[in-house]
């Protein structure tokens, strides 16, 4: 984990992510002890259910009330009292090692969640430019050492492709279209280790069928692997289900379609939000996000396996890489832009 500079706490404190919050991550990790969590079907999850002495749960349940009121209302309290905290769970399996809190409504039973993280420089990264060039919006807030994400709702990659894939009603076409663009997305942006588990399938019911769309929900690789083949979705044996799907039901050219439809896409986000992303580079290309010996890697992989292009061995930060990895990516569709300018704006 790399921690978070002061050029980026200004950035984001600019951007209004940067807000102070009642319970930082250091306060959840005074429990007094945890009980294995289960799923519907009563099968064993990486996530433990987190206990507190009473004193420190009186303390902690107001405050996390007051973080989802954060997240939701702008800190407006005033639709908060029928709200409570019905669990806070705990997972040591990765990076991050996050918990979870559920609030749920008193009157229906009805819940959300929301995560509290510690602060990594490189997750933040991957959060704002997912939020920047990706078709989603992400609302996330830190204070100090302490990262607050909302939930992204969705089916689990991997529960989707053990449960749902070979369902009759899926309709694979669709999904492998969106497989190839979100393929496409993670490598021109270089968020990497996108295995079925860190990624969750968003099912929309259309006029005939169903849209899909495939959202990442791990950031904690941006930018730091040396692999090239890490930066893409296809090389993971976790996902060969839907690779294969992918060579399956589309040929060659509908693929390049998909390709040049995502990075045309990427561009127009890339030109609307264009000051706030060089702001956000700039302060990554002085950053450190990585090691040496992984970004010397990945940029000669890049530069010279699969861009053929002597720039990027130039590059000497990850976050310098990312900046140049974008242009070269998008470059040919950013000539096409001023033909659209108004389009978007700022």
């Amino acid at each position: 984990m790399f921690p978070v500079n002061e050029r980026l706490h200004a950035f984001l404190k600019q951007h209004g992510r940067e807000v102070k919050l009642p319970v930082a991550y250091r306060d959840l990790q005074r429990f007094t002890y945890t009980l294995p969590l289960t799923d519907k079907e009563g099968k064993p999850t990486m996530w433990e259910s987190v206990v507190y002495d009473k004193r420190e749960w009186d303390y902690l349940r107001e405050g996390l009330v007051r973080i989802y009121a954060i997240l939701k209302t702008e800190g407006d309290m005033s639709y908060s009292k029928h709200l409570d905290v019905a669990r806070v769970d705990y997972c040591a399996f990765g990076n991050s090692q996050p918990f979870r809190v559920r609030i749920v409504n008193k009157f229906n039973d009805n819940y959300d969640h929301y995560y509290i993280k510690v602060a990594d420089a490189s997750r933040i990264y991957g959060l704002e430019l997912e939020h920047m060039l990706s078709p989603n919006r992400i609302t996330f807030f830190t204070h100090n050492q302490t990262l607050v994400e909302e939930h992204i709702p969705g089916i689990p990659g991997d529960v989707f492709i053990n449960q749902h894939l070979d369902r009759p009603e899926t309709n694979k076409i669709r999904l492998a279209k969106e497989f190839v663009k979100f393929n496409e997305r993670c490598f021109v942006r270089l968020l990497g280790d996108m295995r079925s588990y860190n990624f969750v399938v968003d099912i929309t019911p259309d006029i005939e069928d169903f849209q899909y769309r495939i959202r990442a929900i791990d950031f904690d690789q941006q930018s730091y692997e040396g692999r090239k083949n890490l930066y893409l979705p296809q090389f993971f044996r976790q996902n060969f289900p839907l690779v294969e799907t992918a060579l399956k039901y589309l040929n060659k050219e509908s693929i390049e379609q998909y390709q040049t439809e995502e990075r045309t896409m990427m561009t127009f986000r890339l030109v609307s939000a264009r000051y706030r992303i060089k702001e956000l580079l700039d302060i990554m290309g002085k950053d450190r996000i990585s090691t040496p010996e992984k970004m010397r890697q990945l940029s000669e992989e890049l530069s010279s396996f699969h861009h053929h292009n002597q720039h990027l061995l130039k590059c000497h930060n990850m976050g310098k890489l990312v900046k140049e990895h974008l242009k070269v990516c998008l470059r040919k569709n950013l000539f096409l832009i001023p033909r659209f300018k108004g389009r978007f704006e700022d």
